[in-house]
């Protein structure tokens, strides 16, 4: 067994599919399917159990992903000591976070971190869930609340505001809005109810709000809902530059806070260079969500 056995197990194994590790290694998704099964003829045990869903892992692979992922990162403390702690950041770093941050926050600071660090590679991926940083679906994530279970570090980045937001012009043609109760007789933008995947992102329940008319599992969709003049929606304090269009309503009876964490496996903290961006970025997310939110 060699250690590109091992790179393409752990591809496979973390895809859950041979098209997703076949586009992660840039490898044909048949010639993964030949190296799996020769792996595990040489091995004389099951690694994935087959299905129309993908490739699971079996209990056998299960144990061969735990001794794989500590060898992957034994290898990557080698390179680290080779390359040394100090100078510019270098490689691919991917972060994994809900489109809010994604989409309004992420990409100027990851930018700004490249510009200092030219050899560096950021993969954001925007999706509305939570990532399984054990099977390195991506290098540490932001989250809205700490996770409770799992080998993981937690590192809480900043607090941020939301309000209840509406186009100018949506304002202007509907009853006017001068209590929690109005609400009723207007159209509510958010999340799709059974799509929420944290319960601190249930805006709409905190505020009472019995139904909403407009949803979707995309901060994006919502925000251009409100900026067509939709309907009325939770904004992030964050994201009202990027919508100039838009003011808050009751901003007096309608302000919500949260927090921002940064998520990584427990045992990348003996990586540098993972901590080191780690550090980069969460300085970066607490200085533009201020900035941000002392223009809206």
């Amino acid at each position: 067994m060699n250690w590109d056995d091992m790179r393409i197990f752990l591809a496979v194994a973390r895809a859950e599919s041979l098209t997703g590790a076949g586009k992660a290694l840039r490898l044909d998704p048949a010639t993964l399917g030949r190296r799996i099964a020769r792996l595990e003829e040489t091995l004389g045990a099951a690694l994935f159990a087959r299905s129309p869903r993908g490739y699971g892992l079996t209990e056998e692979g299960e144990r061969l992903m735990a001794r794989a992922v500590q060898a992957e990162q034994a290898l990557a403390e080698g390179v680290e000591d080779l390359r040394g702690q100090e100078g510019q950041l270098t490689g691919a770093v991917r972060i994994g976070a809900p489109d809010g941050v994604a989409n309004f926050l992420l990409p100027q600071v990851a930018a700004a971190i490249c510009d200092a660090n030219p050899g560096l590679e950021v993969q954001i991926v925007a999706l509305p869930r939570v990532f399984n940083l054990s099977r390195r679906e991506a290098d540490m994530a932001i989250a809205v609340s700490p996770p409770k279970t799992g080998r993981l570090t937690v590192q809480k980045i900043a607090d941020y505001r939301l309000h209840l937001a509406a186009a100018r012009d949506y304002l202007d043609r509907h009853p006017p809005i001068r209590g929690l109760a109005d609400l009723r007789a207007h159209r509510l933008v958010g999340y799709i109810p059974d799509m929420i995947f944290d319960p601190e992102l249930d805006y709409l329940s905190e505020i009472g709000a019995e139904r909403v008319t407009l949803s979707s599992n995309s901060v994006s969709v919502q925000l251009n809902w409100l900026r067509a003049g939709a309907g009325l929606g939770i904004v992030h304090d964050f994201a009202m530059p990027a919508a100039p269009g838009l003011v808050r309503v009751l901003p007096g009876q309608v302000s919500l806070s949260r927090s921002f964490y940064l998520i990584r496996h427990g045992d990348d903290r003996k990586l540098a260079r993972l901590s080191r961006f780690a550090g980069l970025l969460s300085e970066g997310v607490r200085a533009e969500v201020a900035r941000l939110e002392a223009l809206a």
